[in-house]
C-alpha cells in the first residue's frame, strides 16, 4: 500500500463509482479497478461492496477512509508548501460570518486584493456551526466564527470583540415590555448561527421559551423585518452606522456581562498555512487594532 493507492481508493469512496474516480484521474476505468483490487489483495480485505449503480464502502473500507483521505491532504499542502516561495499567490478561501464580512472585513478585502493580485481570494460566508464544519473538512483556510471554539483539530485566535445588542423597531421604548408579550417573534438567520443561540439564550434567562421565529438568509432581510415592526433580533452595535442607517431600528444593552461575543479566526492544526493567508491575517490584525482604538 501507497500513497498513490491510497489517492485511488479516496477518489472512488468519494464519487461512488469507478468510472467517476477514472475521469477525475485522468485515466481508464480498468486501472482503477485493477489498483482497488490489487489493494484488498495487499490489505486482505474487501473494500467495496460492486453494485450496478456504482460502489459503497464495506465496514473494513470505513475504517480505511479517514486515514486516505488525511494522506491525500497531506500530499496536497505537501505540493502547497514546495511551491510557497513566500511570495503570496495562488488560491486562498476563508470563510466568515456575514457580519463579520459587512463590518470587519469589507476595508481589508479591498487593500488585500489591490496588494496581492497573484491572490486567489474568496470569501465564503455562514453560520459558526457550518464554517466549522468547512474548517475541520478543510474546505476553506480558515474561518472568521464567534468563539470560544473548543476542537482538539482547531486552533484559533481572537480578533474581535463585539458587544451585542437586541434590536427592534425604532418606536420600541422598552424591550423589557416588548419580550414578555405572548406573539413574540424573532427575527433570525438560520440554525447554527451564534448569535441566535445568543438570543435564544438570553430569552430563556428571562423566563421566556417557545417563541415564534422568521428564518432568513440575509443579513439585510432581518434588519428590513425588524425595522418594519416584524419582531427583533440580537447583533453586534457595531452594525449600526456603518451597515444599518441608526434610523432604521432601536438599540437596546444586555444587562452586563450578557452582552459580550468575541469573533475568533480558527484553521485546521494539520493544514499548512500558505505566505497568502499569512499575508491576509497581518492585514486583519492592524485593522482590528484601529477599530478598537476607535
Amino acid at each position: 500500500m501507497d500513497a498513490a493507492d491510497l489517492r485511488f481508493f479516496e477518489t472512488v469512496a468519494r464519487l461512488g463509482s469507478m468510472n467517476r474516480a477514472a475521469a477525475e484521474l485522468h485515466t481508464v476505468q480498468s486501472n482503477v479497478t485493477a489498483r482497488i483490487k490489487a489493494l484488498e489483495a495487499d490489505l486482505d480485505r474487501p473494500l467495496f461492496k460492486r453494485m450496478n449503480s456504482g460502489v459503497s464502502l464495506t465496514a473494513a473500507g470505513h475504517r480505511l477512509l479517514p486515514f486516505a483521505t488525511r494522506a491525500a491532504r497531506l500530499l496536497e499542502d505537501a505540493g502547497k508548501a514546495v511551491r510557497d516561495d513566500g511570495t503570496p499567490s495562488g488560491a486562498l478561501t476563508v470563510g466568515c460570518l456575514e457580519t463579520t464580512a459587512a463590518l470587519r472585513l469589507a476595508p481589508v478585502l479591498t487593500d488585500f486584493v489591490a496588494s496581492h493580485p497573484a491572490v486567489d481570494l474568496s470569501l465564503k460566508t455562514g453560520t459558526s456551526r457550518e464554517l466549522i464544519e468547512h474548517v475541520l473538512q478543510q474546505q476553506v483556510d480558515g474561518a472568521f466564527v464567534c468563539g470560544p471554539v473548543c476542537h482538539p483539530d482547531l486552533q484559533s485566535e481572537t480578533f474581535f470583540h463585539e458587544k451585542l445588542v437586541l434590536l427592534t423597531a425604532p418606536n420600541c421604548a422598552d424591550a423589557g415590555e416588548l419580550i414578555r408579550k405572548p406573539d413574540l417573534l424573532i427575527v433570525v438567520l438560520r440554525s447554527g448561527c451564534s448569535y441566535r443561540f445568543q438570543l435564544e439564550a438570553y430569552l430563556a434567562r428571562s423566563g421566556v421559551v417557545g417563541v415564534r421565529m422568521l428564518e432568513f438568509g440575509t443579513l439585510e432581510a432581518i434588519l428590513t423585518c425588524v425595522s418594519a415592526g416584524l419582531g427583533i433580533t440580537l447583533f453586534p452595535a457595531a452594525l449600526i452606522g456603518p451597515v444599518c442607517q441608526r434610523a432604521r431600528v432601536r438599540l437596546h444593552p444586555l444587562p452586563d456581562g450578557t452582552g459580550t461575543v468575541d469573533t475568533v479566526f480558527i484553521r485546521h492544526r494539520e493544514a499548512y498555512e500558505s505566505s497568502a493567508l499569512r499575508a491576509f491575517l497581518d492585514l486583519v490584525r492592524p485593522s482590528q487594532s484601529r477599530m478598537a482604538a476607535e
